[in-house]
C-alpha cells in the first residue's frame, strides 16, 4: 500500500468523528478531523511528514524551512524537518507561538536563529477550514522578514479556506481535500 492511501486509512481510523462539533473558526460541522491524533501517532506522523516533505520538493520555488502555528503544526513541521534530513535534504522547522513569548527574546517565532534572513517558507497546518490561523502565521512570517513560498496541509475541508488564502495570494496545497478523505461533495 503506498504511503497516502495507509495515511488515509490512519486519518480515517485515528482522526475522523461524525456528531456535532465546533469548529475553531466558530462554524459547526457533523464531522470533525482530529488531526493531532494521527500527526502524534508514530507511523501517522512519519507519512505526514513524507508526503508533506514530497509537496515541499515539487514546489517550483525552493523551500528553505518549514513552520506553522502551535499547536497543530508542532508535530507537522517535526516530521517535515526529521524526512528532510533522513533524505539528505535537511530542511529547518520554526514555529509560530499564538502570543508573543512573555519573557526573554519576546519572539513569536520559535527556531528563528535557524532560518536564514529572507529565507523561503512552506506553512502546513493539519486541517484548514476558513484559512484563519494559516492567514495569521503568514502575517508574523512576513512580518519576520521571511518569504512565504507555499502553503500546505493535511486535510482541506473544502469550507472556503482555500479559496481566501488564494485570493491572498497563498494557493493551498492539501494531502486530502474532504472529497477525497470521506466522500463528502464540497459544501
Amino acid at each position: 500500500m503506498d504511503a497516502r492511501e495507509r495515511l488515509k486509512e490512519l486519518l480515517l481510523e485515528k482522526s475522523y468523528r461524525e456528531g456535532t462539533f465546533t469548529l475553531t473558526s466558530g462554524k459547526t460541522s457533523d464531522f470533525y478531523v482530529d488531526g493531532k491524533q494521527t500527526t502524534l501517532d508514530a507511523e501517522g506522523g512519519y507519512l505526514c511528514g513524507k508526503l508533506l516533505f514530497e509537496l515541499l520538493q515539487n514546489n517550483e520555488t525552493p523551500i528553505d524551512a518549514v513552520g506553522g502555528m502551535t499547536l497543530g503544526a508542532d508535530p507537522l513541521v517535526t516530521a517535515v524537518s526529521v524526512v528532510s534530513y533522513l533524505e539528505k535534504q535537511p530542511i529547518p522547522a520554526f514555529i509560530v507561538r499564538k502570543e508573543a513569548k512573555g519573557h526573554g527574546t519576546g519572539n513569536y517565532i520559535e527556531g528563528k536563529s535557524n532560518l536564514k534572513p529572507g529565507a523561503v517558507v512552506a506553512l502546513v497546518e493539519d486541517v484548514v477550514t476558513t484559512g484563519g490561523t494559516l492567514l495569521k502565521v503568514i502575517e508574523r512570517v512576513e512580518n519576520e522578514g521571511f518569504k512565504v513560498g507555499l502553503v500546505t496541509t493535511i486535510v482541506d475541508r473544502q469550507e472556503g479556506g482555500a479559496e481566501i488564502l488564494a485570493e491572498q495570494g497563498y494557493p493551498l496545497k492539501a494531502v486530502f481535500t474532504r472529497e477525497q478523505l470521506i466522500g463528502k461533495p464540497k459544501p
